[in-house]
């Protein structure tokens, strides 16, 4: 991400590049932290992704600030897209689970709700790394959409990172309490690498 420092100021041990990393691992905590009532998730993940936004402009990426941040939302609006999002995991697991029963067509119906569900990840992650849905979900889920469908490489990218973090989850389980902060900076980097091909996009 441009315009992180690069220089070493007086009393940093390790360089401002490993301080990015470990306040990325610490919001990543306060993260899963928050996302423990399933309903939180978007608004926590969003959240992180606007601190870890905030590098750029030379703002801390702290849990403190994380925290801070997340106690201005959690309105109604965020609570009712995680409300959402558990139902469509919650329906893509039931789609999954009939496919499994041996019924006529399952493969075929498989492979599509598997297409769907992945499709519906990507713009729900994207949306959470967009600046909208600190305060316009339904905007940022929109303009995510587009983003998904125009910007495929940015997709698939999104898509690896989420397959990396579930992969070092289920590999190391403690692992899990950790994986939202790459997560988010992946895709905080997704959608600051979009907006620099497309400089009209404001953040």
């Amino acid at each position: 991400m441009s315009g992180v420092r690069t220089t070493r100021e007086a009393g940093e041990i390790f360089g401002p590049r490993m301080t990015l990393f470990a306040d990325v691992l610490s919001v990543g905590l306060a993260t899963a932290v928050a996302c423990l009532p399933l309903v939180t998730a978007p608004a926590a993940l969003s959240t992180a992704c606007a601190v870890l936004r905030g590098v750029r402009e030379d703002r801390p990426a702290t849990a403190g600030r994380y925290v801070a941040l997340l106690r201005r939302r959690l309105r109604l609006g965020d609570l009712a897209a995680g409300a959402v999002a558990l139902a469509g995991v919650l329906l893509a697991l039931g789609d999954l689970a009939l496919a499994r029963v041996g019924l006529p067509g399952a493969p075929a119906f498989a492979v599509v709700a598997a297409a769907i569900s992945a499709t519906a990840v990507v713009v729900g992650l994207r949306a959470c790394g967009r600046p909208e849905s600190v305060t316009d979900w339904p905007a940022a889920v929109r303009e995510a959409a587009r983003d998904t469908v125009r910007d495929v490489g940015g997709s698939g990218l999104v898509l690896l990172a989420l397959a990396a973090a579930a992969l070092c989850a289920w590999a190391l389980p403690p692992l899990l309490f950790l994986a939202p902060g790459p997560l988010a900076m992946a895709l905080t980097a997704v959608h600051v690498r979009d907006t620099g091909a497309n400089p009209r996009e404001t953040t």
